[in-house]
């Protein structure tokens, strides 16, 4: 049986450029093997597989890595939402569009912003509000895994924290962009380090943007999920607006962030945040950015 699908490069306005994406937009019949065997076909980041609802949303959607499924994941679902509606499947209801997508996390809520009847900009709301882990390694093995130096690390107020809003990220800030360039990860180091910890995958990131209008300069790692490194991920830029939201002095409104991501990769990527505080406690999460859609065609699948 043959298989429509679609790729678009999202968190960007410019082809070649953010985070590419494999989109099957009626994955009808398709089972586990065959899903994991097509991220690894793709071996794209991620991979989606879009369904009918089954509780009363939009789409069903699951969302695969070359490593295995994930329950949740930003690039995906706004990708997703750009796609879908760029082709039809979901119908645009003037300048703002509602949907929700089912996902393993649980619902959550997009909106697509048209312009000219075609999509322009898809903005998820968090499904999980953000959350902490448990206590991370020190500056010292944090660094050596990096192949930084411990002075490179910021402490105090921003010190190394695990959080996730749904999918969890150890966060990891550095002092200047240049000390995020320098970053690689050591695998052995990684793997004796953070192989089996509650957060696995590690974002680094410095408020010493390039980019004039960016406020972050951002990179990240998963190698637990045959990702080696990511050029732009939207639940890693959620669970850094809280990360962010939680040390701002602001106690009430919208803090807004711009992150910039997948320079160094040649994939430059622009991921907007927004954290919404009441009394000083953070009460909703949004990620929003750009798509292009890039190719279609079918594939056979036995």
């Amino acid at each position: 049986m043959r298989y429509r699908y679609l790729t678009a490069d999202v968190f960007t306005d410019k082809p070649f450029g953010g985070n590419q994406l494999a989109v099957f937009p009626d994955a009808t019949g398709l089972g586990d093997e065959q899903m994991s065997a097509l991220a690894r076909e793709f071996n794209f980041s991620e991979t989606t597989f879009v369904f009918p609802p089954e509780k009363g949303g939009t789409r069903k959607l699951r969302i695969w890595t070359p490593g295995g499924e994930v329950p949740f994941a930003g690039h995906p679902t706004v990708g997703t939402a750009h796609v879908l509606a760029e082709i039809g499947e979901i119908a645009l209801e003037g300048e703002s569009t509602p949907i929700v997508f089912e996902e393993q996390v649980g619902p959550v809520p997009v909106k697509i912003r048209a312009s000219g009847g075609k999509p322009v900009f898809a903005q998820l709301s968090v499904a999980k509000l953000p959350e902490t882990g448990p206590p991370v390694p020190t500056r010292e093995t944090l660094a050596s895994m990096l192949s930084l130096e411990p002075k490179d690390l910021v402490g105090g107020h921003f010190a190394p924290q695990s959080v996730s809003c749904g999918l969890p990220f150890l966060f990891v800030a550095l002092k200047d962009r240049g000390a995020v360039k320098r970053s690689r990860i050591r695998v052995d180091q990684w793997e004796r380090t953070l192989g089996s910890a509650w957060a696995s995958m590690i974002m680094v990131f410095s408020r010493d943007p390039e980019r004039e209008g960016s406020d972050i300069r951002a990179r990240m790692y998963a190698p637990g999920i045959s990702v080696p490194e990511d050029p732009a991920t939207g639940s890693a830029c959620a669970a850094l607006g809280g990360y962010l939201a939680a040390r701002d002095t602001r106690q009430e409104g919208t803090l807004r962030w711009v992150v910039e991501q997948g320079f160094e990769m040649g994939r430059p990527s622009i991921i907007e945040v927004e954290a919404d505080k009441t009394s000083g406690a953070i009460t909703a999460v949004r990620v929003g950015g750009a798509s292009v859609t890039m190719s279609e065609g079918t594939i056979r699948v036995d």
